[in-house]
Formats: structure tokens, C-alpha cells, sequence
């Protein structure tokens, strides 16, 4: 047993003997598997940067001083005060105690990029929130405010109205600026954004036309057609993506008979000079045409759109446009050219007072046969009795020797026509007018069936020229049947400035007549040049009635907002014959009146 165990001892020590042989002896050890070599991990990415959080955000209340109390209707700041619209509560709301340029928001503290508003009507006042503008400011009077949303739609009452805001540029004070006449009457506001100075990539533009935003020193009104308020002027286009801007524009009113309208016309006048969207001109001088008795809103475009297809020397530039003034939206515009000497409007030498010797004295003039002579600083009479007021030299740069030169040129002229050989080619009128330019006027203002044709004649004498060229065509609110003593144009037999319509003076009318009905050869000159109109220059019904739908449908958003602030469609104002209630009521007015005027005209011309 002894040995057995000594065996077994024995053999365990030889087995742990070779196991440590094979752990340390490398002949014992077999070859290891190669390592497949494998590719570095990349770096992980970096975390992002978190995105900046959305939030609803707080600050100092702001806005109009007083509110009103409706028990009396006196002012107040213990009822109805601009606190209520940031209280939460549906019930309670804000009401300024001035009907119309009032308004209510907050001081951030610090730029924001504004991403989302909410707002509330006061119970019962659902309404009362269309055409309000959100603005965002940097400038704690909002003289340099940008809009940032228009309401469009009556508001939802006890509940937030949201809407999302497209505008990348960082504002410290942001507003709700009540419509016209409503007092505010806001129940709840609210604004959402992240932090930052943000940029200008993208702006907020009212409808597919240019927004141009004009905001006066100390938010005064224009009120004056004399003086100018200085201002800083926006324009944004192209989908926001375009900012024109200008300090210290000078914005004053225009007009004679539209500067009585509610809806008031005006005049830009930039420090230096501006090309304004796709115009062509570079100038100081730029204007906005209300048409306010123009319910088309395009009498005027479609107007100048005849003169380029009738290849007038000069055709005003124009585009629509929406108008916020003070934060207050104001309307579809036309942004026009000021009709005035500039080598891209009306081309010709602009005098200086030293030039009183021939032949710089012979010009450039530029005048214009009107009926509001009297009322201005720089005109004359002429020998027949017709009003002339001088435009270029204006009244501040001509001298005497110039308005001596001008109004003895006008009365030759004038004179030449009722002469015995006033149609001699060499001695008669044509010495002293151009002819084709004056029969292309004609019929322009005859096809357009402007009871104003007479009334206000522009023209033009240049260096060195013997000729008055007549242009441009200007003014067409009252044209295509919107004149209630000329209505309907159809009705007449004759050309329209034969009837009872505006005219400068009786001589002009004789003038015409002398030209268009007296003088043969002048008669052939305009049937070939209308028969030319009709069949190479697009004067048919058809081309102008697709002319004026697809104007119509660039106008549509902005028409319906304009019609919204100046409810006129269902009554009749300025000289409206009719009133037809509806947009498409009165384009048909305007398309009804071009397929009767422009046969009537063949007939007309060629007799």
C-alpha cells in the first residue's frame, strides 16, 4: 500500500513537471493565431450645439399711455389698461383711450428673433384684430420698426391665435399696433423667440408686392402737401429677401382732387439719389398714387401699359405696392416715377440759372398745360387764355430770362396753330410742335377715354430743338368709364374731348380740333398710325383683356386687404358712375369698357 501511494506521489510530481515545461519552454507552445488587423475608430463626433430653445418671453410692459373707461368715456389707468393682454385671462383686455395709432407690447430687455406671436380679441371684438401689425424695433420710439406679421382674419375668441413669423433680424421691443379706429381691444398678446442680433436674410413681406414701410419722426401724420416730415423709409421684396432702406427721407403729400381723399397720396424725396426696385430711373423725387376712386386699382398701370405698346417717347414707371405707415397698414399703392426732368423720365438738358445766353436758353423746359396753374409759384397765361405751369427750371432755379424765353415760345406756338397756314410743313404748327408725338398721345388718352386728356397736357422742349414733344400720359383714375359726366364713353359719336368734359381752357379743345379734324395730312398720319397700333402693337381686345387678369391676379391679395381697410366698394366716390359691390364687379366694368372702345375707335379714326 506503501507503494502505491508513493506511485501516485510520483506521478503527480512528473505531470507538474511537464505542465510547467510547456507554460515557459517555447518549443512546448504553439503558434498563436494572428490578430486580423483592424481599423481605428474614428473620432466620435463632437455633441452638437443644442438648438435654441422657443420660449414665450418677458418683459417690460409698453405701449400708449391711456386707456379708456367706457362707464364715461374718460381716460384712465386703473381700468382696461395695456397690463390685461399679458395676464392670461380672456376676459380682460386692453382699450386705448384714442381710437386710431395706439398700441401694446413689450421691452425684452435684448434682442430677439422673433419665431411665433399669440394673440386674442376682447370678447365680442373678433373682428377688431384685422389689419393689426406686429412690429419689432430696436429703437425704443419704433422709429426704425420693421412689421413682423399682419393679421388678415377676424381672431378666435378665449383661445390663443398663434402664427408662425418669418423674419431672421433680432429686435429688443416688440408691439401689436392697433387698426385704424378700434382702440386697441386686445385681450391677450404673446411673442415666442430665441436670443440674437439675428440678420436681414429674411423679412416679412404683406402679400406678393413690395411691402414699403414709412415711419415719420415722432409717428406724426402727413397732413401737408407743403411740408415734409423726415423719415425713415423701407422697402422689402423679393419674398423678404430684399431690404432697401433710407433715413431722413422727406415724405410730405401730393395731389390736387385725391389729396381730399381719405386714403391720401404722397411724395418720397430721398437725400440722395435712389433706384427703387426694378425701375429705371435713379432719382430723388418718387411718388405714391393712391387711386382711391379707382376701385380697379390698375386704371393707371393699364393706362401706361397702352402708352409703351402706343411707343410714347416717356412712360412713367410704376408698381403696386403695400403701404404701412406708422404701423398702420394704409393700403395698395403705385410706386411711380415723379414725372421730371432725369435722363431715364423725361430726357432732356436740365438748365441752370446762368443759362440766359441762346443757345442754352432755348432749353431744357419742361410744362405742362393745366388746370391748377393758378394754385402754383411758377406759370403764366398764354395769349389765348390756356394755363401754363412751368415744371423744369423749377420755381426755385428759374430766372427770368428763361420764363420771358418759355411763355413767348408757347404763344408762337399756340399761335402757329390758327394761323391761315397752320398746316404748312415748314411755317405751320409742326415748326414749333411735334406732330407724331401729339398724335400718339391722342390716342392713347382717346382709347383710355380720359375726360381728363385736356386738363393736364405735359410737354417738353429740349436744347436746340423748335419742338414741344407732348408726353407723358399721366393721371388716369377717372379714365375707362369712371366718370360720372362722361359715362358711358360708348354713348358718344364723336372723340370723347369733343363732349362736355374737363379741359384747361376752350383754346386747347380748338387746338385738337384744328389737328385732328382740320388738318388732312395730320388725319392720315393718325389712321396710319392707329391702323399700325391695331396690327403690330398689340392694340386689340384681346391682348389688353389678358393684360388685365393677370394684373389682376398680381393685385388679388393685396386688393382684398386694401378694400378691407377702405370699405368704397359698394359706394360711389370721387367721380364714380357706378358702384358695382365687388372686386370682379368692377374689372368687369373695365373689360366691358375696352371691348366696346377699341372698335369704336376704327370707326372713330377712320372716318
Amino acid at each position: 500500500m506503501m507503494k502505491n501511494r508513493l506511485f501516485l506521489l510520483l506521478s503527480l510530481a512528473l505531470i507538474l513537471s511537464l505542465t510547467a515545461c510547456s507554460d515557459d519552454d517555447p518549443s512546448t507552445i504553439s503558434e498563436p493565431t494572428p490578430e486580423v488587423p483592424q481599423e481605428p475608430e474614428p473620432n466620435p463626433e463632437p455633441n452638437p450645439e443644442p438648438s435654441p430653445t422657443l420660449r414665450l418671453l418677458k418683459g417690460e410692459v409698453i405701449g400708449s399711455e391711456w386707456s379708456v373707461d367706457y362707464s364715461n368715456n374718460s381716460k384712465s389707468n386703473q381700468i382696461n389698461t395695456k397690463i390685461n393682454v399679458f395676464d392670461g385671462n380672456f376676459n380682460t383686455y386692453f382699450a386705448s383711450y384714442e381710437r386710431s395709432g395706439t398700441w401694446v407690447g413689450l421691452d425684452l430687455g435684448e434682442k430677439y428673433i422673433i419665431k411665433k406671436i399669440g394673440y386674442s380679441p376682447r370678447i365680442t371684438q373678433k373682428h377688431r384684430v384685422q389689419l393689426a401689425i406686429i412690429e419689432g424695433a430696436n429703437k425704443s420710439d419704433f422709429s426704425d420698426a420693421l412689421p413682423l406679421y399682419l393679421i388678415k382674419k377676424e381672431g378666435v375668441e378665449y383661445e390663443m391665435n398663434y402664427a408662425e413669423v418669418n423674419c431672421s433680424r433680432g429686435f429688443r421691443y416688440v408691439r401689436y399696433v392697433s387698426p385704424n379706429d378700434v382702440r386697441c381691444n386686445l385681450a391677450e398678446l404673446e411673442f415666442y423667440g430665441i436670443k440674437g442680433e439675428g440678420d436681414d436674410s429674411q423679412l416679412y413681406q404683406v402679400t406678393n408686392l413690395p411691402t414699403l414701410v414709412i415711419n415719420t419722426t415722432g409717428a406724426q401724420d402727413i397732413t401737408s402737401k407743403e411740408n415734409e416730415i423726415p423719415s425713415l423709409v423701407y422697402i422689402i421684396s423679393e419674398n423678404g429677401t430684399k431690404l432697401f432702406s433710407a433715413e431722413n427721407t422727406g415724405v410730405r403729400g401730393r395731389g390736387n382732387a385725391s389729396w381730399q381723399f381719405p386714403k391720401k397720396p404722397y411724395r418720397l424725396k430721398f437725400n440722395s439719389k435712389q433706384q427703387l426696385l426694378d425701375a429705371p430711373a435713379k432719382a430723388k423725387k418718387w411718388t405714391l398714387v393712391n387711386n382711391y376712386g379707382d376701385k380697379t386699382l390698375m386704371r393707371n398701370i393699364l393706362a401706361f401699359e397702352i402708352s409703351r405698346r402706343m411707343q410714347m417717347h416717356y412712360v412713367p414707371y410704376c408698381r403696386p405696392v403695400d403701404v404701412i405707415l406708422n404701423g398702420e397698414y394704409r393700403g395698395c399703392y403705385q410706386l411711380c416715377d415723379q414725372v421730371e426732368v432725369n435722363k431715364n423720365r423725361i430726357n432732356i438738358t436740365e438748365m441752370e440759372p446762368e443759362d440766359i445766353q441762346m443757345p442754352q436758353l432755348s432749353g431744357g423746359y419742361h410744362v405742362e398745360i393745366d388746370s391748377y396753374a393758378w394754385g402754383e409759384k411758377s406759370y403764366f397765361v398764354s395769349n389765348r387764355g390756356v394755363p401754363v405751369t412751368i415744371k423744369s427750371p423749377d420755381e426755385d432755379d428759374i430766372v427770368k430770362q428763361q420764363r420771358e424765353y418759355i411763355t413767348d415760345y408757347f404763344n408762337k406756338m399756340e399761335s402757329a396753330v390758327f394761323a391761315n397756314n397752320y398746316a404748312d410743313e415748314l411755317e405751320g404748327y409742326r415748326k414749333y410742335l411735334n406732330l407724331e408725338s401729339f398724335l400718339r398721345y391722342f390716342m392713347v388718352e382717346e382709347l383710355c377715354g380720359n375726360p381728363d386728356t385736356f386738363w393736364s397736357v405735359h410737354m417738353t422742349k429740349d436744347r436746340n430743338s423748335e419742338q414741344f414733344v407732348v408726353g407723358p400720359a399721366w393721371d388716369f383714375d377717372i379714365a375707362f368709364d369712371n366718370e360720372k359726366r362722361a359715362y358711358p364713353t360708348d354713348k358718344y359719336n364723336d372723340f370723347l374731348y369733343t363732349t362736355y368734359v374737363n379741359i384747361a381752357s376752350e383754346t386747347v379743345r380748338q387746338m385738337a380740333n384744328v389737328i385732328v379734324k382740320q388738318d388732312v395730312e395730320a388725319r392720315k398720319q393718325l389712321v396710319k398710325m392707329w391702323k399700325k397700333a391695331r396690327m403690330e402693337q398689340g392694340i386689340d381686345v384681346a391682348s389688353l383683356l389678358n393684360y388685365i387678369d393677370q394684373t389682376a391676379q398680381l393685385l388679388n391679395e393685396s386688393q382684398a386687404l386694401n378694400f378691407l381697410r377702405w370699405k368704397i366698394l359698394n359706394q360711389k366716390v370721387h367721380e364714380n358712375p357706378q358702384a358695382a359691390g365687388s372686386y370682379e364687379g368692377e374689372l368687369k366694368v373695365l373689360k366691358n369698357y375696352i371691348t366696346k372702345r377699341v372698335p369704336k375707335l376704327d370707326v372713330l379714326i377712320g372716318e
